[in-house]
């Protein structure tokens, strides 16, 4: 497979697209999310399509967005993308590689058992599982990595990567700064003091859903909002499953890439899978490309 290798010019013209960008995107690309970090990010939800013409773009990517789709919903994103997209342009899709954490499971599980080591076994099946099935914002991860000490922070730092050093700091950051006189302090408590309209209407809606639904509701309510709000991952993709995810959706020639390899030219210089000296943002993916025919 070919890359794409426009000159200065060309390159000028063609019409990238970043979808879910969060707080990664880069000027010479189209950069969407539901929730705008930066200036020029399109804010959208995604799950009402994608907001461009049929066969304008000359690239798609999108990253550790996927996973978050339920499976009939991600066949539907995945022909979007194919929409947009010109005929012989590069669809780039990056999500965490379920193939790589079962081995690594499987590595973890071996040495708990034989040198009763639980930390790395603990963080690979939270992983695994807690990503999935967690009920409350940040589950099982969140409690490990805001603790003072991480037993194993180099295994979780080669697991998370740089994205999860950042949060890291951030964590400990908040931690030492709890005085009630704090301005970040002061401004949490501002935003959890809801106004009084706002309370009553709260206070409303919990009478009328207990008087019609009895005093179970609230639980599995709280919980089902929660996991419908797009946090957890509603599925896993290994590079079999993945490929034949974008086959159905019509593209061709799925292939495996690393973080700084692809058909799209210059691809590292955007920074959205590395940072410039090369480190990997997040190394626990899967990245795979494929074409939509010419």
């Amino acid at each position: 497979m070919s890359r794409i290798k426009p000159d200065d010019d060309v390159r000028a013209k063609m019409k990238y697209l970043n979808l879910g960008c969060g707080s990664r995107y880069h000027a010479e690309w189209i950069n969407i999310d539901i929730a705008p970090s930066g200036e020029g990010v399109i804010k959208h939800d995604l799950s009402q399509g994608i907001p461009l013409a049929d066969a304008g773009c000359d690239a798609v990517y999108h990253s550790h967005l996927l996973e978050h789709l339920r499976q009939p919903a991600a066949l539907q994103f995945m022909r979007e993308c194919y929409r947009v997209m010109k005929p012989g342009a590069v669809v780039r899709v990056a999500v965490p590689d379920l193939e790589l954490i079962c081995r690594v499971y499987l590595e973890k599980l071996e040495q708990a058992l034989k040198h009763d080591n639980a930390d790395d076994y603990d963080w690979i099946m939270m992983e695994l599982l807690d990503q999935t099935v967690r009920e409350q914002s940040g589950g099982g991860m969140l409690g490990y990595l805001s603790r003072s000490r991480i037993p194993n922070e180099d295994f979780v730092y080669d697991r998370i990567g740089e994205e999860g050093r950042n949060l890291v700091r951030v964590l400990r950051e908040r931690s030492n700064n709890t005085d009630p006189s704090s301005e970040q302090t002061k401004q949490f408590s501002r935003q959890r003091s809801l106004p009084t309209l706002q309370r009553l209407r709260s206070k409303i809606r919990h009478t009328v859903l207990t008087r019609w639904l009895g005093f179970d509701w609230q639980l599995p309510l709280q919980i089902g909002r929660f996991r419908m709000a797009g946090e957890v991952h509603q599925w896993m993709y290994d590079r079999y499953s993945l490929a034949r995810l974008m086959l159905w959706a019509g593209f061709r020639d799925p292939i495996q890439q690393s973080a700084n390899q692809s058909l799209i030219a210059d691809w590292p210089s955007f920074n959205l899978d590395t940072l410039a000296d090369g480190t990997v943002i997040k190394p626990d993916s899967l990245f795979m490309e494929a074409r939509r025919p010419v």
